[in-house]
């Protein structure tokens, strides 16, 4: 198996947790920092490739990299923008004041995280019915 495709489960785990934890703590005290933690992560990790909150949970693990279950990178890629999207209009309508707006897409990721933490990756779910859409269109058009 070649680990450049994939990342071991405990550091998107520490991503999906720490999601969880600065959007809850943005709900809880109406501070859109909380929002960046999240956010600047997801931006680095792809516009650079290099996840901050990856690269501090990776120094807590004990095992060799390959060792953990692994999470497709492409399918975690795909979930990142998901993520950073939501996580980006939750901060910019809080930046201007449409709280109501702003909610919907914090409470959006905070769900979606959740869920991928308790073991349903909505992203995944997405990603597959998007493939799917593409492919059906493609046969059409050559049956067409």
């Amino acid at each position: 198996m070649n680990n450049n495709h994939f990342i071991p489960r405990p550091l998107v785990r520490a991503n999906q947790a720490t999601i969880v934890v600065s959007v809850l703590l943005f709900l809880i005290t109406n501070i859109n920092l909380w929002l960046l933690i999240p956010l600047l992560s997801g931006l680095s990790s792809l516009l650079f490739g290099f996840h901050p909150i990856m690269a501090v949970a990776k120094k807590f693990l004990r095992k060799p990299l390959g060792s953990y279950p692994p999470e497709d990178k492409a399918q975690q890629r795909f979930n990142q923008i998901l993520a950073v999207s939501m996580l980006s209009g939750a901060y910019l309508f809080d930046l201007l004041s449409l709280t109501a707006i702003s909610s919907i897409f914090a409470v959006m990721v905070l769900l979606a995280s959740s869920a991928a933490l308790a073991g349903y990756c909505i992203g995944c779910f997405i990603h597959y019915q998007f493939h799917m859409w593409r492919y059906r269109r493609r046969i059409a058009r050559q049956s067409a």
